[in-house]
């Protein structure tokens, strides 16, 4: 019997009985699905976030903070530059200021200008306290810095901000909805003391800026991004000046420098030279090392019921060839006396049998793939809720290979059993029943 001869007979097989060999390859697919969309959904997990990491970026940084011995200032920057494994070095400062929010506190038409007309001006709110956090923002992939709604403000900027859900907390925005403050205005004030015969007089620096994005950002506490070119101006004003809320600070020209290493394994090392230095730093190692094990933990757990599946798959294979073995006990006789061997025999079943691993994993890798895009997007969603970073599901290739691979192969193992037995079976005795 040749390869061609052993393909048409078992297709027949599968034909006669398709409603079996339907829920057959079902069951195989319902099983790869779940195997795939798990390991998938695990590698995400793992390649997504933990590869970024080691590749360096935001939590994978550490955080040089300020001391009131030791101020940072750019000599610390550039000493910090010239270490080993350093990455990149972005500076933070932050300064208090007066901020005023417009009154509504949301971008409104009849504010902006008409060309011949008179400019409106807004009608100024509340004012609050608050931290303007300035940075380097042409590097937002290298800070803590998630951007909501907007944009961010151009690097160069001295009339653009962005603001935190805090902010709109603060002026009575609901948190969940971001976009109508932007395009609204905010004026910010930077205080400074003059000594003017004797007497003490505070003097403001009052700026207009508007409101282009909405951030989820852990650079430094602050509910204003604002480009460091801004805070430096109002820090070089408030020189001297009795800061909103806390004393200035002489000589410290930045409030925090975060430092991300070449990769996860540099964190320790690049910690060790900056404390050195007579720095003090701070990095989330051992957060880092924690959610490795769970991740890997939880790839196993994944794994372990992926494959449980599919050995409930493959026992479904095995009974329904069993029962096509018991059903064709004729057939296989008649196939025996016209002078089939047994290993002709063996090949039809298994033949069957790849079949339905093949398409069932052919199936199921797809399903799996797409229930792993779904969860992803419910993920993202609520991700992205809370402020944070969504991720994306690719096209692990290696996982789609394996899951097809795995459903062929366990389809071919469950059926190997029904199909010796097949192949065992007498030519007499078979043709006998009746």
């Amino acid at each position: 019997m040749t390869w061609r001869d052993a393909a048409a007979l078992a297709a027949r097989g599968l034909v006669r009985r398709i409603g079996r060999a339907i829920l057959t390859v079902l069951a195989v697919a319902l099983a790869t699905a779940l195997l795939v969309g798990l390991l998938t959904i695990a590698d995400t997990a793992r390649t997504r976030i933990l590869s970024q990491l080691s590749k360096g970026g935001p939590l994978a940084s550490i955080r040089v903070t300020d001391s009131s011995s030791s101020p940072l200032d750019q000599e610390d920057v550039r000493r910090i530059q010239g270490l080993v494994d350093v990455q990149s070095v972005v500076p933070v400062m932050a300064v208090r200021q007066l901020v005023v929010p417009s009154n509504p506190p949301v971008y409104q038409a009849s504010s902006t200008s008409i060309p011949g007309s008179t400019p409106a001006v807004p009608r100024l709110s509340r004012s609050f306290v608050d931290t303007v956090v300035g940075a380097d923002v042409s590097q937002a992939d290298r800070l803590p810095i998630t951007l909501l709604a907007g944009r961010l403000p151009a690097s160069d900027s001295l009339t653009e901000v962005a603001v935190t859900k805090g902010y709109l907390q603060r002026v009575g925005l609901d948190a969940r909805d971001p976009v109508p403050v932007l395009g609204s205005e905010v004026v910010l004030g930077s205080p400074r003391r003059f000594l003017v015969g004797g007497d003490d007089q505070v003097r403001g620096r009052w700026t207009r800026a508007v409101v282009v994005g909405v951030v989820a950002q852990d650079a430094e506490n602050g509910d204003l991004l604002a480009p460091i070119a801004y805070t430096r101006q109002a820090a070089a004003f408030a020189d001297g000046a009795v800061a909103l809320g806390a004393p200035a600070r002489d000589g410290a020209e930045y409030s925090t420098i975060l430092v991300v290493a070449d990769g996860l394994d540099a964190i320790a090392p690049v910690r060790s030279r900056l404390e050195a230095l007579g720095l003090s730093t701070s990095a989330p190692e051992n957060l880092i090392a924690s959610v490795q094990r769970y991740l890997h933990v939880v790839e196993i757990v994944l794994a372990g019921i992926g494959l449980i599946a599919l050995i409930i798959a493959a026992i479904g294979i095995a009974n329904a060839m069993l029962a096509a073995v018991r059903e064709r006990r004729r057939e296989i006789g008649v196939l025996k006396a016209i002078g089939a061997r047994d290993r002709d025999v063996l090949r039809v079943f298994l033949l069957e049998a790849s079949v339905i691993g093949v398409t069932g994993g052919i199936v199921g890798v797809a399903a799996g793939w797409m229930l792993a895009r779904s969860v992803a997007v419910v993920v993202n969603g609520y991700l992205t809720g809370q402020g944070l970073t969504g991720v994306s599901v690719g096209a692990p290739v290696l996982i789609l290979l394996g899951g097809l691979g795995g459903a062929i192969l366990l389809s071919i193992l469950a059926g190997t059993y029904p199909a010796v037995r097949a192949a065992r079976l007498p030519a007499r005795e078979a043709v006998s029943v009746g």
